[in-house]
């Protein structure tokens, strides 16, 4: 189902740019109107990556409930995860206002994200040392917890997108 969805998800990205190639040839936006245009091609392929890593996770998640009694690593994964839904949704919804402010407040929100990130590889790694029959089971949990790693820089990047459109001033790299 996650990877019918996923291509769904591929096609409307497609479709999207096309329709933004289109307004740009035709209609020849300037200034906030072209910011605007630059703004959705890029947040449509930071949500299409979302998809992608949303598959990856899908995929860690058949192989981890296949070949596991434990639950080592997973209180990483439930945290995280739930971070990143929270995230997600602030940066969606700064999105569909515009709210400079929400999405300065979402853009902090990554730091600790990062933080929980390496936290969790830490914790995972001595996991591995300690016990190195876990290592095929925590190496699937590293990259979910990678993927969720990655969905929140995506966020972050909705959040930069939507301070260029309304300010007209590129945070990236800051």
């Amino acid at each position: 189902m996650i990877e019918e969805e996923e291509k769904r998800v591929d096609e409307m990205e497609v479709g999207i740019d096309e329709a933004c190639i289109l307004i740009i040839a035709r209609r020849q936006p300037a200034a906030s109107d072209l910011r605007l245009v630059m703004m959705v091609t890029k947040a449509v392929n930071d949500l299409e990556r979302i998809g992608d890593e949303a598959k990856k996770i899908a995929n860690h998640a058949v192989i981890l409930a296949g070949e596991s009694t434990t639950s080592e690593g997973y209180t990483e994964v439930r945290h995280m995860g739930k971070s990143v839904i929270s995230m997600l949704n602030n940066a969606l919804d700064a999105f569909a206002r515009f709210d400079v402010e929400a999405a300065m407040r979402t853009l902090e929100e990554d730091k600790q994200i990062d933080l929980d990130y390496k936290t969790a590889l830490r914790e995972l790694v001595t996991y591995m040392m300690e016990d190195p029959r876990s290592i095929s089971r925590v190496i699937n949990i590293l990259w979910v917890i990678r993927s969720l790693e990655r969905i929140g820089d995506h966020a972050k990047n909705l959040c930069e997108q939507i301070v260029f459109v309304v300010k007209g001033k590129d945070i990236r790299h800051q």
